[in-house]
Parts: structure tokens; sequence; C-alpha cells
């Protein structure tokens, strides 16, 4: 078994696309200006429920069931911004800083939706626009409660979620500064995110569970990614408890 990924290795001399002045990946995946556009409405403080950090960390919880209720476009919003949203650009579109950390700012995870139980939103799929905070339709799915629980290896409670997020990995946005370190770094960064969306749902009085045991093929079929230069890494429901 190969662990040598998980080691560090920037002590270790490579040449980078970065030095070899290719430019960078775009910030955030390209779509066609055509596609069905969502505005999300803006958040503030004004949706937190729990504002106490000493609870929230301490009262963090694996949820696995859900209320057969619908969560509001609002709290969907909240925890878009609060785990993906785009606090600032700079550099001429070359940096976004994020509410989670990311070696060298590279960010390289999109946000997919299986949308089952939201207000204002048809049951389908979706991807999350950080840079405009907005949704972009992918498809409507049948019977996708079913599929996405399949397709989470049969944990039903993916299925009985309002909303099940998707993190796919682009990791050429990392390879392009840190090369084959990339592999460490982008799993350190799906970590920060999901506890971001378990923070995030704490305060809000939503509930969620990380998922990493899940069909590679089908989810990535779902989400309609090539699962090669983008595949899915994580899968976390959310849901009202």
């Amino acid at each position: 078994m190969d662990r040598s990924f998980m080691k560090s290795r920037f002590n270790e001399s490579i040449e980078t696309d970065q030095q070899k002045k290719i430019a960078q990946p775009p910030l955030q995946k390209p779509y066609n200006k055509d596609d069905q556009i969502i505005d999300l409405p803006n958040v503030d403080k004004s949706i937190i429920k729990k504002d106490d950090v000493f609870s929230c960390i301490l009262d963090r919880n694996s949820n696995r069931k859900f209320l057969d209720e619908k969560i509001t476009l609002e709290e969907l919003s909240y925890l878009l911004k609060m785990t993906q949203g785009i606090k600032e650009v700079r550099g001429n579109n070359a940096v976004g800083f994020r509410p989670v950390p990311s070696a060298g700012a590279r960010h390289p995870f999109e946000t997919y939706l299986v949308v089952l139980n939201v207000e204002g939103l048809k049951k389908g799929v979706y991807r999350y626009l950080p840079l405009e905070h907005k949704l972009l339709f992918i498809k409507e799915e049948e019977n996708l409660n079913q599929k996405i629980t399949q397709n989470s290896n049969n944990q039903k409670f993916a299925g009985d979620s309002a909303v099940t997020f998707i993190w796919a990995c682009i990791p050429y946005r990392t390879e392009w500064r840190y090369g084959d370190r990339t592999y460490k770094i982008a799993l350190l960064d799906a970590g920060h995110i999901g506890q971001a969306l378990y923070m995030a749902c704490e305060t809000i009085g939503l509930g969620t569970c990380a998922i990493a045991s899940y069909n590679q093929k089908e989810i990535d079929k779902l989400i309609e990614v090539d699962g090669e230069d983008e595949f899915a890494v994580y899968v976390s429901p959310v849901g009202k408890i």
C-alpha cells in the first residue's frame, strides 16, 4: 500500500505549471450563459439561531435522521455561503478567498447539490456558482431520492435529506501550483469544507452527516462530471432535525 502521498514533500524540488508560466485554471468551472441560473437570497446574521461558538463546537454531531420538512432557500443560501462562498477576489481574478482554508487559496472543489426538499426549487441536480452566489440548474432526474440513497451505498438518510451536498474535485487547480503534492492537499481541503458545513448547520438548527462511502462511478454520472479531470470526493446530506 502506497502511503507516500500522505507525507510532506514540500522540501523536494519539482517544477510546476505555475513555475513554467502557464496560465492558471479559472477559479470557477465555466458554464454556458444560456443555462438556467437561479438567484440566491442574501444572507446575514439574522438567520442564526445559535451564536455561541463554544456550544456549536461541542454540540456538533452527525445526524442520520431528518424530518420530512422543507428547508428554506435562505437556509440553503447560508450553507453555501458559509462553506464555499467567495469573500474576496484579488489579483485580477487570480485568487479567491473563502470561509474555509485551502493551500495557496487554490480551492479545487465545486459544490453540487441534489435538491429533494427545498422551498422554491424543483427536485434536481444543481451546481453552486460561488463567484456570483447563484445556482446553476443541471437537470431533473427520476427517482432522485432512491438514486442518491443507492449511490450512497444504501445509506437511507441520504435520500431522506432536504438536500445532499456533493463536493467534486478539479485537481488541476491545485496541481498547477503544487504538482503531485495535490493529493494530500485536496483531501485536507475537503475536510475543512465538511467541518464548515457541520458548523453552519449547527448555527441554524439543521443536521448533516458526511459520507465517504459512495458509488464513485454513479455519483460522478449523477452530477455529470467526467471522473478523471473532475470527480466526487465527499457527500453530505442535510435536513431538518
